[in-house]
């Protein structure tokens, strides 16, 4: 059998840059890859990749039915196609997997992205949060080979489960050197999701104290709260929602901004312990950012100070913009570090380590 693999996913593919990452690599190094998810009513039109792609339209769009529904339907996909394993990304789609991959005898494999039970949306439901500890507990068992995206989680994962656990980080791919051009309009830049423990209702208070705008690109479940927040406080002048960014334009916006904003609350161990892609998209633009107070991020930092370790409050946010703003200087040295960051953490590194692990485990 060819080494065909299934990675499934709970969201539309078009946005994950890591998934197409992974799969773009593995495809060039000789597997046959699809990478299944589910196709909302807004989904884009999906992007040409060297690997297969494949959504389902799903009827439930979140909470129990949704998970219920989506794993049914992986089962049923991954039942009767051919593949040589089954990868799972995270726990909400891990059941599909290992029955799948059990029923016929094939790999399986965990990617734990993060810690799906101690997200802010799960941790304060005891008895939903049990399940998804229950679920990862078997995806850790059945696996025959784990990773995550950082060393922290990985050493948590490893004290739980005994075993051990490879970490690929989310770095882009080394592009052309960014030159240190100067900056026409100074603005902050936050990317990703807009969803609860982000810090964004903190940054978008601050704003009232500092003399240039925020935009921020992406959508989530905060979206229309955090847009009710900006009108409420008379701050339409000074905060763009950018909506959805397709991948292809969002480093060429980062390259255009002066400072990042990677600001999350310590709302349980899946936010404390994480690494997020935001870091790394930064430091590739060249891009100085406010930065988790979190153990990842501050090592990273201590070893290339490429922004300023910053709480999530309004006071911290405020002083720290402030203080950049008013020391050139140290700004400039930010950026000439981010220069030097991206030399080594980037996706050829981790390329090398995601091909080995699947190599080790998966030759013939």
């Amino acid at each position: 059998m060819e080494k065909r693999i299934a990675f499934t996913v709970s969201n539309d593919l078009v946005y994950d840059q890591r998934m197409i990452r992974i799969c773009s690599s593995l495809q060039n190094a000789g597997y046959q890859c699809t990478l299944i998810g589910r196709k909302k009513r807004n989904s884009p039109v999906l992007q040409t990749q060297p690997f297969q792609q494949k959504r389902f339209r799903l009827i439930f769009s979140k909470g129990k039915l949704f998970y219920l529904e989506l794993n049914l339907r992986l089962c049923i996909y991954l039942l009767f196609t051919r593949h040589r394993a089954i990868c799972a990304i995270d726990c909400d789609t891990a059941l599909a997997g290992i029955f799948s991959a059990r029923v016929k005898r094939l790999p399986f494999i965990f990617d734990a992205h993060e810690i799906f039970a101690h997200t802010p949306e799960v941790k304060d439901r005891k008895w939903i949060q049990k399940f998804w500890l229950w679920v990862e507990k078997k995806a850790f068992q059945y696996a025959l080979f784990s990773y995550t995206v950082g060393e922290e989680l990985g050493e948590h994962f490893k004290s739980l489960y005994g075993t051990a656990i490879g970490v690929v980080r989310n770095a882009p791919i080394l592009k052309a050197k960014i030159p240190n051009t100067s900056i026409s309009e100074k603005f902050i830049l936050y990317q990703g999701a807009l969803n609860a423990g982000r810090g964004l209702e903190h940054a978008i208070l601050a704003m009232k104290r500092i003399p240039i705008k925020l935009k921020i690109a992406g959508e989530g479940d905060l979206s229309q709260k955090l847009r009710e927040l900006v009108k409420d406080n008379g701050l339409e002048n000074k905060v763009d929602f950018l909506g959805f960014v397709k991948p292809a334009e969002l480093p060429k916006l980062t390259q255009e901004a002066w400072l990042g904003l990677n600001v999350s609350e310590n709302r349980g161990l899946s936010y404390y312990l994480s690494l997020n892609n935001k870091l790394f998209d930064y430091m590739h633009a060249n891009l100085p950012s406010l930065i988790n107070p979190f153990p990842e991020y501050v090592t990273i930092n201590k070893q290339f100070e490429i922004g300023v370790i910053t709480k999530s409050s309004v006071k911290d946010i405020v002083t720290n913009v402030n203080y950049l703003l008013e020391h050139d200087e140290k700004y400039l040295e930010l950026r000439d570090n981010c220069a030097k960051a991206r030399e080594v953490f980037n996706w050829g590194t981790e390329e090398r380590i995601l091909k080995n692990l699947y190599k080790q485990h998966l030759s013939e």
